[in-house]
């Protein structure tokens, strides 16, 4: 049998008002302002397009065939979270205690070199943004701007300030000095350098210790007036912490790594420095316990972004078998591949006390600057937001009660 519609729709001149308050437009800009970005992924969209590609490459890019980083973005994706449902979430606490201080995230901004390369504000618009925003901003010893120079400029903030121990046992206790000096809370002590790890794509554009910048490279460049220009009219690029090295930067490179670096050399560190020692680059659960035997007060679970040895440990992978062994004696972090909301649940989900980011909020500034990093803020406490109220987690604590496991 044929269906013959006989209900017609009754035709009546367009509503414009109506119309046009639907319409949201704005003036046009050649230059997407960050209030309009709505992922991390679209900032490192942006990124790409607004700063050199050596630059962006040094960010983006991880070791060897950059396999490691993958897996761990793979890894992440795989989380599945345990949501509970017919729970109060009209109220969302996303605070956490960390070295007896409330940050307002369990997100901390991991330790960064060559911060001033991707923006000309560098390292101290990051911690302006740590401190607008009650965080914990890590400061690199491979930073461009000194701990002096920080401590300075954004007086507010909680610092904690990345070391190695170097080959040169004076040129560590140096920059502890000024890490001391510049009232830094705490040491991240960072393991899994003992060489350095091999990025091709850095080699490829030139940026190695000393530099050699090739004419792609250097067209690469003059593509982004902006950046260039920028940098040009700023304070010249440095290791601020090595400001008055007197010898080449191949030496500098020989100094800074110790390949013979074991945990008699952590128990030295324990003697300088009396504050908090928090050692990253842990991979195994025999390196946790070893580690938290020696008394200091946090590790990071990380695999250096894939950025040292290439087809690594997964962090999230060995995450709960390491918090389980050793949550109870150090705090627990994680790093590495974090690009959301959704990924700092997960990381806590899975044992984790907080996270560090790195390449999130570089793409944040290599976009547009300080403003770029508080937009990546916002739109991680907003994903951990309504992650949180959706899975039912009223606070971190109850994220770690509800757990996640991970898919096959």
């Amino acid at each position: 049998m044929t269906f013959k519609p006989s209900y017609k729709s009754k035709r009546q001149l367009p509503d414009l008002p109506f119309l046009w308050s639907l319409l949201e437009l704005r003036r046009p800009r050649f230059r997407k302002p960050s209030s309009q970005v709505l992922t991390v992924h679209e900032f490192a969209q942006l990124a790409k397009r607004r700063v050199p590609k050596a630059v962006y490459d040094y960010v983006e890019g991880s070791a060897s065939d950059e396999i490691s980083y993958g897996w761990t973005r793979d890894a992440l994706n795989r989380v599945e979270f345990n949501p509970q449902t017919l729970v109060d979430v009209s109220h969302i606490d996303t605070t956490v205690e960390i070295l007896g201080k409330k940050i307002d995230l369990p997100i901390m901004f991991a330790p960064t070199g060559y911060t001033r390369f991707m923006h000309h504000t560098g390292e101290p618009a990051v911690a302006e943004v740590a401190a607008a925003n009650n965080l914990v901003y890590g400061l690199s010893t491979m930073g461009t701007t000194s701990p002096a120079e920080l401590g300075v400029a954004v007086p507010q903030a909680r610092k904690w300030f990345q070391i190695y121990l170097m080959r040169e046992r004076a040129a560590t206790l140096d920059v502890i000095a000024q890490a001391r000096e510049g009232k830094f809370e705490a040491l991240i002590l960072t393991v899994d350098t003992p060489l350095a790890g091999l990025r091709i794509r850095d080699l490829r554009n030139g940026l190695t210790i000393p530099p050699r910048i090739n004419w792609g490279t250097l067209f690469q460049v003059i593509k982004k007036p902006r950046w260039w220009f920028n940098m040009i009219t700023t304070k010249k690029l440095e290791f601020a912490a090595f400001r008055g090295w007197n010898r080449s930067l191949v030496e500098l490179a020989g100094v800074i790594f110790d390949p013979s670096i074991n945990t008699d050399d952590i128990k030295w560190l324990q003697k300088q420095w009396s504050g908090p020692i928090i050692v990253k680059g842990i991979q195994s659960v025999a390196d946790a316990k070893r580690v938290a035997a020696l008394g200091v007060q946090g590790i990071v679970v990380s695999n250096h972004g894939g950025r040292q040895l290439d087809r690594g440990t997964v962090p999230i992978e060995v995450l709960p078998e390491i918090a389980k062994a050793v949550g109870k004696k150090v705090d627990v972090y994680l790093d590495g591949g974090i690009m959301s909301g959704q990924d700092v649940y997960a990381a806590i989900a899975m044992g984790a006390k907080a996270v560090f980011i790195g390449r999130a909020y570089l793409y944040g500034i290599m976009a547009d600057g300080g403003r770029g990093v508080n937009r990546v803020i916002e739109i991680m406490k907003r994903d951990l937001v309504t992650t949180m109220g959706l899975a039912g987690a009223q606070t971190i604590v109850d994220i770690h009660k509800l757990g996640a496991k991970l898919r096959p």
